[in-house]
């Protein structure tokens, strides 16, 4: 990354890109870099989750899904309680936790539904503190599973269209989701309730708020939507 010191429309710098990272045949949906070990995960729509070296530009470190046995994959994220595992969704509504070091599946979570019309899982997230994943729906949904058993723990409807990202703070104790709805809604983790709502982007060919972040130190939020604008919110 440039030093912030480093105007972003000044005359371009070539040492700023340290080159690029190949072995994906088709479109990248997600990435997520662990800081524990300096490696970055992406997930893309050639099927496949790979793991690299965030440190220079050599071919993956491991392949998982290479078979396409539980579907394309379509988000990814470490999982925050154990750096040695990562969770990652799948167009066929399954959830899989993989063991990065033997890149083994662990334990495949109780997500899929109905085989004939899996719900579409449009992010998967670990919580910072605890062991359990949390997933966006195309159903409206956000469901909670718990990384030891694979097993639902709490399933709500949290908005009324898609669900399309989430974010947890830094200390475990909040829950922001954004949806197709416009609206950004933040939840208490503990009693899985709604405690503050606002609409945050316009639609565009019907699509709205794409993704949030908390900041990971200051009381900032952000946002990012289909009208191409990204907003921070105090």
């Amino acid at each position: 990354m440039p030093s912030p010191n480093i105007d972003p429309y000044d005359s371009y710098e070539a040492s700023i890109l340290r080159g690029a990272l190949c072995g994906h045949t088709d479109s990248v949906w997600g990435l997520v870099y662990s800081s524990v070990h300096h490696r970055l995960l992406s997930c893309s729509a050639d099927g496949t989750v790979r793991l690299w070296n965030a440190a220079d530009i050599s071919p993956a470190l491991a392949v998982f899904n290479e078979d396409g046995d539980l579907g394309v994959a379509n988000s990814v994220d470490l999982v925050s309680s154990d750096p040695a595992y990562m969770v990652t969704s799948f167009d066929t509504g399954h959830i899989g936790l993989f063991n990065m070091e033997t890149q083994q599946l662990f334990l495949t979570f109780d997500s899929a539904g109905a085989p004939e019309s899996p719900c579409k899982i449009n992010q998967v997230l670990s919580h910072p503190t605890l062991p359990i994943t949390i997933t966006a729906q195309e159903d409206r949904h956000i469901q909670f599973f718990d990384n030891n058993t694979g097993k639902l723990i709490h399933s709500m409807v949290a908005h009324l269209d898609s669900v399309t990202c989430l974010s947890v703070d830094p200390n475990g104790l909040y829950l922001m989701s954004g949806s197709h709805d416009c609206s950004i809604r933040l939840w208490n983790m503990e009693s899985k309730t709604c405690i503050q709502e606002f609409t945050a982007h316009r639609k565009k060919f019907d699509e709205s708020i794409h993704d949030v972040a908390f900041h990971p130190t200051k009381c900032y939020i952000g946002s990012a939507g289909a009208d191409a604008l990204a907003k921070v919110f105090v």
